[in-house]
């Protein structure tokens, strides 16, 4: 998408909130939840049964998103306390405890030929 074809709506925080329960995954747009609300009203006309299937489909990989997102939670609370999850807390661990950095021995030099 061309960032000239984009635009800003203002939303109620109500409505923005209730869009964020019709997302399928974490990093579907509020464009992609709109998009496909209006794919969804317009088959209800044509395709009544149709457009209950896909809401269902819908509601189902919702369930999964949740029950990864807890199992995840679940996971992060059961590991022990200061050792780091990612790169980024890495990083801030060795930021705080510069010593810790400099306690870690260096890895030889090759020597040049």
């Amino acid at each position: 998408m061309k960032s000239n074809n984009i635009t800003t709506l203002k939303l109620e925080k109500e409505t923005k909130e209730r869009l964020e329960k019709l997302r399928e995954h974490k990093r579907e747009t509020y464009d992609d939840i709109i998009r496909k609300i209006m794919y969804v009203l317009n088959t209800v006309r044509d395709e009544p049964v149709k457009a209950k299937a896909i809401l269902e489909f819908i509601d189902e990989k919702r369930k999964r998103m949740f029950e990864t997102e807890f199992a995840k939670h679940e996971l992060e609370e059961q590991k022990p306390k200061g050792i780091p999850v990612n790169k980024k807390q890495n990083q801030e661990n060795q930021n705080r405890n510069p010593q810790a950095q400099k306690s870690i021995p260096n890895k030889p030099q090759k020597k040049q030929r």
